[in-house]
């Protein structure tokens, strides 16, 4: 991308274009589609399953607890894993392993339910998509140029958004005409497709890894600390590291308050909850569209510490409104908030990563930020049964304030901050600098 206004607009008429050649990246963006979609059936599909099974409240959330603890335990050395080895096939091969997984449930619950097998297949097929999520990442900036990575994410994230409304729709369809079992069956079937589409797919860069194969070489442990000390050395990507995980301890939770507040304090139906929900879906569609066009106009700061303001006054106003028709909108501001700054979180991510090391940077960034969410869940939840839902989300939307007035005093109200130099490390040669492993970007940029 050029750094002048007048270049940057004469290119951007481009970019739609030059993505529509892209075999590779339309290879996977198809998919990835279809990936994605089987997922979000999971997501609806798994918890009714085992509510039939058990009739138990508790063994949902206990369920989903397995499911947040393998994953962000996965984190610490999937981009270990993932710079090490060679990144298509570690796609191809976690793609088959969760079809095997997911496709064991319903023929074994064919002859009689067993619910260690749901905890099993729940904690295996979460640590498969941290691996798999990882290098997802790495592999995009090997698929397009970098002056349609932005855009690309976008697809990608927008995509995302459109399957995470369908799923559910589909996974209520198949639970209630074949059974939740074989609607996971079916979620087994779509990663296998998308298994196969991975075959297509070459990188720009080789479908190997050898840069990294070397350097990261040696403990698990040591890799992971490679991965956040280089998130810590640059600036942009420590006050990126420090202000998401701030922001993570109030959004996971965010979503059982708006539950919560359709259906307890206004007493509303879960058909009403899911058409909110299917409106919120919107709200991602659009911040993905927009996001690559609103990062070249008016810069990352700008969108980044938006979307925050963004986020916080969505959340402050689902509490305190009982007008559902503000709530459902409110729901799409929040959505398009997390959105946008997933967009711009990943794009620069892979902006300022040498190739090589974005596995363990990505896997240290994820691990880092989402560890925080858990814990905040469960101090929101805990807050609003408490004080109220009114009460607990007026906070919310003041602790974005806090971090909005954070960030300004960051690198991250800059416009472009990819050109950030980052700190040297410590340790000579810990941590190669971004610069010796992509020296186009800038210039690219």
């Amino acid at each position: 991308m050029s750094s002048t206004g007048e270049d940057a607009s004469a290119g951007d008429s481009g970019l739609p274009r030059r993505l529509r050649k892209n075999r590779a990246f339309n290879i996977f963006w198809l998919g990835q589609g279809l990936s994605l979609l089987g997922g979000s059936v999971t997501l609806l599909a798994l918890p009714i399953l085992i509510l039939d099974a058990t009739g138990s409240i508790a063994q949902m959330g206990a369920l989903t607890a397995v499911s947040a603890a393998f994953g962000i335990g996965a984190g610490t050395f999937a981009g270990h894993i993932v710079d090490r080895m060679d990144r298509r096939k570690i796609m191809i091969f976690s793609e088959v392993a969760r079809a095997v997984a997911l496709g064991m449930v319903p023929l074994i619950w064919l002859i009689e339910p067993q619910i260690w097998l749901l905890y099993a297949v729940t904690a295996v097929t979460s640590v498969l998509k941290t691996i798999f999520d990882v290098a997802y990442v790495t592999v995009v900036p090997n698929l397009v140029d970098a002056d349609d990575l932005i855009t690309a994410n976008g697809r990608l994230q927008g995509t995302y958004a459109m399957v995470g409304i369908l799923g559910p729709v589909l996974a209520g369809i198949m639970a209630a005409g074949v059974g939740p079992s074989w609607a996971l069956g079916v979620n087994g079937a779509t990663f296998l497709v998308s298994a196969v589409t991975l075959v297509f797919v070459q990188l720009r860069r080789g479908d190997g890894n050898e840069a990294g194969e070397e350097d990261s070489k040696g403990p698990v442990r040591e890799n992971f600390l490679v991965g956040f000390t280089f998130l810590w050395n640059h600036p942009a990507m420590r006050a990126l590291t420090l202000l998401l995980t701030a922001l993570t301890f109030l959004t996971l939770g965010a979503t059982d308050l708006l539950i919560y507040r359709v259906q307890k304090d206004l007493e509303r139906g879960a058909d009403v909850l899911g058409y909110v929900v299917a409106v919120s879906g919107l709200g991602s569609i659009v911040a993905a569209v927009l996001a690559g066009a609103l990062r070249r106009v008016i810069g990352f700061g700008a969108c980044w510490l938006a979307s925050v303001l963004l986020i916080g006054s969505a959340v402050a106003l689902i509490g305190n409104s009982r007008n559902l028709v503000v709530i459902a909108l409110m729901s799409a501001v929040f959505m398009f908030g997390i959105t946008l700054a997933g967009v711009l979180s990943m794009t620069l991510r892979q902006q300022v990563a040498p190739d090589h090391l974005l596995g363990r940077v990505t896997a240290a960034f994820w691990t880092v930020h989402n560890a925080s969410g858990p814990v905040g869940a469960a101090v929101v939840t805990v807050g609003a049964a408490r004080l109220g839902v009114p009460s607990v989300s007026l906070m919310g939307g003041l602790f974005c304030l806090v971090i909005f007035f954070v960030g300004i005093f960051t690198p991250l109200r800059v416009a472009r901050p990819e050109l950030i130099q980052p700190t040297p490390p410590s340790t000579p040669g810990s941590v190669p600098e971004p610069g010796s492993a992509k020296p186009s970007l800038e210039t690219d940029r």
